[in-house]
């Protein structure tokens, strides 16, 4: 008797199926969304500082982020095959050794002296962390009763603003702090033969970052490689990839999940690519001189990814008592609010406000595949490549805001810069929205 009233404990835990633990392989896997915030945070202040090295436009320099967001759409699919095939942790390996292979095409990039290997090196990177990506939510899914899901898949996001942050840090401290102090006006007056020293010495500057982190995942590569994983929901259902793709085609909450997803990623990138841009044009307008005004704005941009994180963990513990889609529609209404705000002030106010909006984008993406992956079966693998797909959204939305802030535009007073962030905006409004139905579907209508 005492042994069956445990069971449905141990179904029913955080890590835990079938009396079965999965703490360490949780522990092991979550360490790889720690490495993809990194990626993702020490490459959003790069295009400025691609810009500034190669003497670019914001919507030359935003080029980054598409190289960066294109590689996850090209890739998602075919790792979703791979893994359905053969195993996440296969996925796993797979994505870090294309991670480390473009961190380290830094290298050569940087011998070669041009911009172009530099987006390949972030394309190939990118293809990893979609492997990574891939492979890694729904393993995290699948470690422990579906009830659980959704509050695991947060924890387990958790750990990735920590990754953000540390690269923010190592951006500001490491590359930022240490390129040639000459402003963009200064660098475009250099001879070509100035300009190729100049370019020479931040360059060197730059790469470092990426090469350590390509030899740190090579560690943990190997790490992984001989720690046993569990097979939890390594199923082969042999059903054909369109039969699985017209399946989830006639799913609402699924589809809809995948739209909510592009647009939310679209809203993240573009909050902490352009708030760079949007604090250098405040904190000069006080009279600062355009170097002391970026390193300022990245720090700004710490305090976001600090905010992100925290906010994170609080809203995992929400979880426990507030339905997903209800919290994700509400977080999403106080994202709009705060994003107004970052449109109408021009002064710190606004960027008060691109602070507070990264609280409200802490519970997203973890939410929105979770409620996207309920009730899929034996499409799992395949729904889950779907949303990771539509972090196109960061490659999309990004050189649309770079193109707006490139027009010099100034309307009812409010400068290019601000009236960008009106993307922002309606991305929110569309993640409100999809909260909203996921609550309906969930509390009135019971089917997903």
């Amino acid at each position: 008797m005492d042994n069956k009233g445990l069971l449905p404990k141990k179904d029913n835990g955080l890590l835990t199926k079938d009396g079965v633990s999965f703490l360490i392989p949780f522990l092991m896997i979550t360490s790889c969304f720690a490495l993809w915030g990194f990626a993702n945070d020490v490459t959003s202040p790069m295009v400025k500082a691609f810009s500034k090295i190669f003497r670019m436009s914001v919507t030359e320099g935003a080029m980054v982020q598409v190289a960066f967001y294109l590689g996850y759409f090209v890739m998602a699919f075919p790792a979703a095959l791979f893994i359905q095939r053969y195993t996440f942790k296969s996925g796993v390996l797979i994505g870090l050794g294309l991670y480390a292979a473009g961190a380290l095409l830094f290298i050569p990039a940087k011998m070669m002296g041009f911009y172009a290997p530099f987006l390949l090196a972030y394309f190939i990177m990118t293809c990893g962390l979609s492997f990574l990506e891939t492979s890694c939510n729904p393993f995290i899914y699948c470690m422990g009763s579906e009830k659980t899901a959704t509050q695991r898949l947060n924890l387990a996001q958790a750990f990735n603003p920590i990754g953000c942050l540390a690269g923010l840090w190592v951006a500001m401290h490491f590359i930022q702090a240490k390129m040639s102090p000459m402003d963009t006006l200064t660098r475009n007056g250099l001879t070509d033969e100035q300009f190729n020293l100049v370019k020479e010495h931040d360059l060197s500057i730059l790469i470092q970052p990426y090469v350590f982190i390509g030899a740190v995942i090579i560690i943990l590569l190997v790490l992984i490689r001989v720690t046993k994983m569990p097979n939890s929901g390594d199923t082969h259902s042999g059903k054909p990839l369109m039969q699985s793709l017209r399946e989830l085609a006639s799913m609402k909450n699924y589809r809809e999940g995948v739209v909510a997803q592009f647009f939310y990623i679209g809203a993240q990138v573009m909050c902490w690519t352009f708030i760079i841009q949007y604090g250098t044009r405040v904190f000069m307008n006080e009279g600062m001189d355009e170097k002391a005004a970026e390193i300022l704005s990245q720090k700004y941009n710490i305090a976001a990814m600090v905010l992100f994180t925290v906010s994170r963990f609080v809203c995992t513990w929400f979880l426990k008592y507030i339905q997903p889609g209800r919290l994700l529609s509400i977080l999403a209404i106080v994202g709009i609010a705060s994003v107004a705000g970052v449109i109408l002030f021009t002064d710190r106010n606004g960027m008060y406000c691109l602070v507070m909006v990264s609280a409200c984008m802490s519970l997203m993406f973890p939410t929105i595949y979770g409620i996207a992956l309920r009730g899929l079966g034996d499409n799992v693998k395949v729904g889950g490549a779907g949303l990771i797909m539509a972090i196109l959204g960061g490659s999309v939305f990004p050189p649309l805001q770079a193109a707006i802030i490139d027009s010099d535009i100034i309307l009812w007073g409010l400068p290019a810069t601000n009236l960008s962030y009106g993307l922002t905006l309606i991305c929110f409004l569309v993640v409100a929205i999809y909260g909203h139905r996921a609550y309906v579907w969930h509390n009135i209508l019971h089917k997903y």
